[in-house]
């Protein structure tokens, strides 16, 4: 039951910090946001690996674990957090939900080829469920301008970039769905999550400073709207909060139970920005029932097909099929 109710958590984080960035974003750049919420998280994560007694652990970590964990964290943080955040400022964060849980094929086809995992019956319809849900979300060219109340800011009403929106929130879930298996990788022998997140938020911070050694990239940053700063805080401090209640889930409830639960962040993103963003969000039932679709199809992506037949009589062949 607790296991539970820190998966929802979890899930309910992971949305509100999407709100937030999207509230931050609509008036100023990617690279601003990125440079309050990457750097945020190395000592919020070290405060938690202080709190855990997991510090200790930074030298049992040997040498291809600590490439993998700063691989998932540039990844992760850096390349999947900047695609994101590009698709959210296009379309809003209600249309990025949907195409961004394509990132869960991306980790499913990493797994079969990395970590030897196979599909299922029940996959299958998953992937299915996860694609058609993302295609009906997202506007068609004929329903492309879906109705958006004006903004109680006085802005303009927000009109989504389907294109760009599209693009990078797909290229948002090739860091997002790889970044797993990295972590996976880097953990192999140890049992120190939040040592391990400290590497990759660390590694992470380092590799965008690069970013900021092209003339003029610092004073951009440095020009970010004082009133976006609040949105970049809240944003990146309930991310950590995300990871968090995600790693306190899986260390006393199954997996079978943690990752279905967690995709209820969909529904609580259409929730969070609404209410946050009005006037700069999608909200139609198009939406509604692409979201719930992908839902469904991610649930079924991350069940196990003997979880399923505990409750279900399914015929033989559904239950030993695999491929590869």
């Amino acid at each position: 039951m607790l296991g539970a109710l820190f998966a929802v958590l979890s899930a309910a984080t992971f949305a509100f910090n999407n709100a937030t960035l999207r509230r931050g974003v609509i008036n100023t750049s990617v690279f601003q946001a990125l440079s309050v919420t990457v750097p945020l998280g190395v000592p919020l994560f070290f405060i938690g690996t202080v709190l855990a007694g997991q510090l200790g652990a930074l030298g049992d970590f040997g040498g291809l674990n600590l490439l993998y964990l700063a691989a998932a964290g540039i990844l992760h943080f850096v390349w999947g957090r900047y695609c994101g955040y590009r698709s959210i400022k296009a379309m809003g964060s209600n249309l990025s939900s949907p195409v961004q849980s394509t990132n869960l094929i991306v980790a499913l086809g990493a797994a079969m080829w990395v970590l030897d995992e196979y599909l299922t019956p029940l996959k299958i319809a998953g992937l299915v469920m996860i694609l058609g849900g993302s295609a009906i979300a997202v506007p068609t060219a004929r329903n492309k301008k879906a109705p958006v109340k004006a903004a109680a800011d006085g802005t303009a009403p927000f009109e989504p970039k389907i294109a760009e929106g599209m693009t990078f929130a797909l290229l948002s879930a090739t860091g997002y769905g790889l970044s797993p298996i990295l972590v996976k990788l880097g953990l192999s022998g140890t049992s120190a999550p939040f040592a391990a997140g400290l590497v990759s938020y660390t590694a992470a911070t380092l590799f965008f400073l690069l970013f900021l050694i092209p003339r003029g990239r610092l004073a951009h940053i440095l020009m970010v709207d004082r009133r976006a700063l609040p949105w970049f805080v809240n944003s990146g401090f309930f991310a950590f909060l995300a990871q968090m209640f995600r790693y306190l889930a899986l260390a006393i409830a199954p997996v079978t139970v943690v990752t279905p639960i967690q995709r209820l962040t969909g529904i609580f993103r259409i929730i969070f920005s609404t209410l946050l963003n009005p006037g700069h969000e999608v909200l139609n039932l198009r939406l509604a029932v692409g979201t719930v679709v992908s839902i469904a199809g991610a649930v079924a992506l991350t069940i196990s097909i003997d979880f399923v037949a505990e409750y279900i009589e399914l015929p033989r062949v559904f239950l030993e099929w695999r491929w590869p």
